[in-house]
């Protein structure tokens, strides 16, 4: 059996490349290893990044982008990039933590993305 890396042209339909206007620099938490395309929240104590948890309180609980390249701060904290505005991503090939198990829990970070200016869609 093979397994597959997701690529950002996988879930990545559209960013706003001027200036990198789309992206920002982000540091993972320690304890995450996430994959590229994975939903990210952020912890609203510290500022860093973590996968999308809709049932935390700690921040995570609201969509605040998707990680560009796969990022492992299993160890320590560690640098990444993220979409964090102005973009359109393909909901097929997005990445989910293992706190999101439902589709309304999907929904709601669609929800979340629509305010930061971020379009999820299935790919045409």
């Amino acid at each position: 059996m093979s397994t597959m890396t997701a690529t950002q042209s996988a879930f990545l339909k559209y960013e706003e490349s001027e200036f990198n206007y789309s992206r920002d620099n982000i540091t993972v938490v320690s304890g995450q290893n996430l994959a590229a395309g994975t939903v990210l929240g952020k912890i609203t104590a510290s500022g860093k990044y973590a996968a999308y948890d809709n049932d935390a309180a700690d921040g995570t609980q609201a969509a605040a982008g998707v990680l560009l390249s796969a990022v492992d701060a299993s160890g320590a904290d560690a640098a990444g990039v993220a979409v964090v505005r102005h973009a359109v991503v393909a909901t097929e090939a997005l990445v989910w933590g293992a706190g999101v198990t439902t589709q309304g829990e999907k929904d709601a970070a669609y929800a979340d993305f629509k305010a930061i200016g971020i379009v999820a869609r299935t790919a045409v």
